[in-house]
């Protein structure tokens, strides 16, 4: 087994299935953070609690900080990749006040509150380490 510095090749499989997953939830959050029921934007919010699921569940489950970035950067990757104008001249993140709610674009809502959903997934301290070093 392929082995860096106590990097295993099924870590770096680990963490390119985390960052497939990212993308793949990115995209599809992306595309239906739009979604509005009676005005009130459904989308954003199911993207936003969906996103938050995501990354905790990474970080609890493999317990592994470079999971959950390499799951968040998929998740922004796909997001960024996305927020451009496409070949034909599509856009899926409408920017300026087409999708807007008080003023405040509904794509750099989502994209910030994805970015701050990733920052703090990774940054959150380890609380296993805490707990066993209190036991000793």
């Amino acid at each position: 087994m392929l082995r860096l510095k106590g990097v295993t090749l099924s870590r770096i499989l680990g963490w390119f299935m985390a960052l497939v997953i990212g993308a793949v939830y990115g995209t599809a959050a992306t595309i239906t953070h739009g979604y509005r029921l009676g005005g009130w934007p459904v989308g954003l919010a199911i993207a936003i609690i969906g996103a938050a699921a995501m990354l905790l569940a990474v970080r609890l489950l493999i317990d592994d900080r470079w999971a959950t970035l390499a799951c968040g950067a998929g998740l922004l990757l796909a997001t960024a990749v996305f927020a451009q104008e496409g070949p034909g001249g599509s856009v899926i993140v409408p920017s300026g006040t087409t999708d807007a709610i008080a003023g405040i674009n509904l794509g750099i809502v989502w994209f910030v509150c994805a970015f701050a959903l990733v920052l703090a997934a990774v940054l959150w301290p380890d609380t296993k380490r805490h707990r066993a070093d209190a036991a000793n």
